[in-house]
């Protein structure tokens, strides 16, 4: 348990107290960006190896008490709640975005704000929000609650944190983008400060979400041991 929980503190640390923070300005401005990109990259892939390892141990450990169990119904819920993580993550990775690392040159274009930014400029870290919370729906033991819920407030506060850190650095400019998309998938749109275009998005994008989705799908027992197929 214990490894598990350093673990699930180390990986929101880095991500909410040291790259959402001024602590990274200040470390870039002695390092430089290129390494501390380097050297963050390296802390999140250690990180999530850590926490996968950590979970595997917590689940066989006694203390993983199970506090709820599922059936048909809850596990139809969480396919079709991966489905639309995978629309999110998939065509959100694809599509170029200034919330994304070393993609603040995208607010120069003209057609900066297309496709899954008019649904949300944090499509990725939505998607990750909705695949966590659908993990929790069908795993009631507590490793599982340590795993998944540290990394559900972590893609829902990160977004605030990218916000807080593209605001520092581009000021007005990222002011204006701002206003005229949201945080909140289609709550701009709902606003009327946006319409949904989904030719903007990309058939093809759309596509590889769902071939992601039916992949690990399919595919879950073999990579997970456990079945997502109901």
């Amino acid at each position: 348990m214990l490894n598990l929980l350093a673990a699930a503190a180390f990986f929101i640390a880095i991500h909410l107290f040291v790259s959402g923070t001024r602590l990274r300005d200040g470390i870039i401005a002695r390092i430089g960006q290129g390494p501390y990109t380097g050297l963050f990259v390296l802390a999140s892939f250690a990180g999530l190896g850590w926490l996968g390892y950590g979970f595997a141990q917590a689940r066989t450990e006694s203390w993983n008490a199970v506090y709820w169990t599922v059936g048909d119904a809850s596990r139809q819920v969480q396919l079709v709640l991966q489905l639309v993580a995978m629309l999110l993550i998939v065509p959100g990775l694809a599509t170029r975005n200034p919330t994304s690392v070393r993609q603040e040159s995208v607010l120069e274009r003209p057609d900066a704000i297309q496709g899954m930014l008019r649904i949300t400029r944090h499509p990725f870290l939505w998607g990750v929000a909705i695949w966590a919370f659908g993990h929790l729906v069908v795993n009631g033991e507590r490793a599982s609650l340590v795993l998944f819920g540290s990394l559900l407030l972590l893609a829902l506060f990160g977004t605030a944190s990218i916000d807080a850190k593209r605001k520092r650095a581009l000021g007005a400019t990222w002011d204006a983008f701002a206003a005229q998309t949201s945080n909140i998938p289609f709550a701009a749109i709902l606003a009327g400060r946006q319409k949904l275009s989904l030719g903007e998005i990309g058939w093809w994008r759309i596509l590889l979400g769902v071939v992601a989705w039916a992949a690990l799908a399919w595919g879950h027992p073999y990579m997970f041991g456990v079945a997502a197929l109901p």
